[in-house]
């Protein structure tokens, strides 16, 4: 049995920038209703091409494809306010950006900026419209999980494009490093169609990380 790499489900789009992507890779990869992740160059001058040697003046960011059905904006938003420090003041890559794709993310991210500067935090967050994305190099795509190379090749993950479209790359993303715990594991994997070799590798890193928190 094949793993589970495609979801064909509606889905909608999130796009955030909270410093370093490998990271929030991780962090939203095993979260529930995430489908897809995708790292990336987003917020920059129209016409310009950026690289991760080259970026212009672009920011680091993570698009995510999720479930509305299991997972709320509201609830993504609350993930990215809760896992970077948007009062910190970086160059433009790292900065923290809320790239809305129609106007209730719009309002939705405007409503929570609205609450943490109500609090007295100077917030430097900014709120764009999403315009065009794109992909960071293959060698940055499921970063975290990348590092297990045999793991990767066994789940027919072998290129960036793999790693980008494959629904059971952003889980493993981020269940590799710890992210969404063994509880959530043991209770998703089954769904995942691994083999019990994939399984067992997989759950001794869940156990070993879980609660360790992420860094780049």
């Amino acid at each position: 049995m094949e793993p589970l790499h495609y979801l064909n489900i509606p889905s909608e789009k999130a796009t955030f920038s909270m410093g370093c992507f490998w990271a929030p890779d991780s962090l939203f990869g095993s979260f529930p209703g995430i489908i897809t992740t995708r790292v990336g160059y987003a917020g920059g001058t129209e016409g310009l091409i950026p690289t991760y040697r080259n970026i212009c003046d672009y920011t680091e960011a993570i698009q995510l494809q999720y479930d509305p059905n299991t997972v709320s904006y509201l609830e993504l938003l609350k993930m990215f306010w809760d896992h970077h420090d948007p009062t910190a003041e970086f160059k433009k890559q790292y900065s923290s950006f809320i790239y809305y794709h129609n106007d209730q993310q719009k309002a939705e991210a405007e409503l929570t900026l609205y609450e943490k500067k109500a609090k007295g935090l100077d917030v430097l967050t900014k709120i764009e419209p999403a315009g065009q994305f794109f992909n960071a190099e293959d060698y940055h795509q499921k970063y975290r999980l990348q590092q297990h190379k045999n793991l990767c090749n066994d789940l027919g993950l072998k290129t960036g494009d793999d790693m980008i479209n494959s629904h059971v790359a952003a889980r493993l993303n981020g269940y590799i490093v710890g992210q969404g715990g063994i509880e959530q594991f043991d209770s998703e994997v089954s769904k995942l169609r691994l083999d019990e070799a994939a399984i067992s590798y997989i759950r001794q890193f869940v156990i070993k990380y879980e609660g360790q928190g992420l860094h780049c």
